[in-house]
């Protein structure tokens, strides 16, 4: 057979092996498929396999069904096609200054976060784990609701969780958090807190509206203290090794629709937050208001134990 006849069949077979070719990602989050950020994520799902043709694929998998945050962490750093939703407290561990994303009472508003991920410091961060760790942190604006306390008993100071075994995230800011606004931290899996709630190994759990709805936790606890004291702002990391793999417009499809989704999702918590309390509170929730500054002044001693007080005003600053 001639060259010439061969040329054809051969662009025939990589063109056939071109449009099948494609990208998945596989995307881990601890949160049931009802809450905003899920749905959020759905929407982000069917935009970027309409926008790159089939060629990138998003696969969801809700309430940590890809196993703990740690597990999936770890097989996104040897390099597998998994991201995760996470809070910097979580990545603290590859680029310590990271952490300072989920301390206590850093911002007012979760859309001050919008200034602090746009600063230069915190792009450096954002490379420096990147290179040191293998992680990719696409975008850090998925905001999932403000943290409060959910106990069985009611709190109004720092006294009243005096050896209350409280659930909180596995990380140095959040265990010291805890234990600075006077409660016993105890880390454990999102997805144990219903089982230990009812079980008695844990007396209260510190946790978003939306997401105590979503595994039922009005079941378990009867008071919520309107505590506030960590707008949690989270951010998908995926593999740098995979990232960086991708075509680079496959990335900016990537990119730009997770950053839409998290921006949507961010509204879409924010505006679920009365209906929440509504519907917690005909379940029997007794929903009490705090004085924010005890505590805002009890948790001062994080930002001095791991160091972050050099960074937050940098983080803030109206330059």
């Amino acid at each position: 057979m001639k060259l010439t006849k061969l040329l054809p069949a051969v662009a025939l077979i990589v063109a056939s092996h071109s449009a099948h070719a494609a990208y998945q990602l596989n995307v881990s989050i601890a949160l049931s498929p009802q809450d905003p950020i899920a749905q959020a994520m759905e929407s982000a799902k069917q935009a970027i396999a309409e926008r790159s043709e089939g060629e990138l694929t998003i696969q969801i998998f809700p309430n940590s069904q890809l196993g703990s945050d740690e597990d999936v962490i770890e097989q996104i750093r040897s390099g597998a096609n998994i991201a995760i939703l996470v809070d910097a407290g979580r990545l603290s561990e590859y680029q310590p200054e990271l952490g300072i994303l989920s301390a206590p009472y850093l911002v007012e508003d979760h859309r001050d976060y919008s200034q602090i991920t746009t600063s230069p410091l915190y792009l450096d961060w954002v490379e420096g784990l990147a290179e040191s760790s293998g992680l990719r942190l696409l975008n850090y604006n998925w905001f999932q609701g403000s943290r409060q306390m959910l106990t069985q008993n009611e709190v109004n100071t720092p006294e009243d969780l005096d050896g209350v075994r409280v659930r909180t995230i596995n990380s140095p800011v959040w265990v010291k958090t805890i234990e600075a606004m006077g409660a016993t931290p105890t880390p454990l899996p999102w997805s144990e807190v219903y089982s230990a709630l009812q079980l008695g190994s844990i007396d209260g759990a510190e946790a978003q509206l939306t997401a105590a709805e979503g595994q039922n936790l009005h079941e378990v606890i009867t008071h919520v203290a309107l505590t506030n004291h960590i707008h949690l702002m989270t951010g998908i990391a995926t593999s740098e090794q995979w990232y960086q793999a991708l075509p680079e417009e496959l990335r900016s499809i990537l990119d730009e629709e997770l950053l839409s989704a998290g921006d949507a999702a961010s509204q879409a918590t924010s505006d679920a937050q009365a209906s929440v309390r509504e519907r917690m509170e005909a379940a029997g929730v007794t929903f009490s208001e705090v004085d924010m500054d005890v505590f805002r002044d009890r948790v001062g001693s994080v930002y001095e134990e791991l160091g972050y007080d050099q960074y937050r005003d940098q983080l803030l600053s109206s330059e």
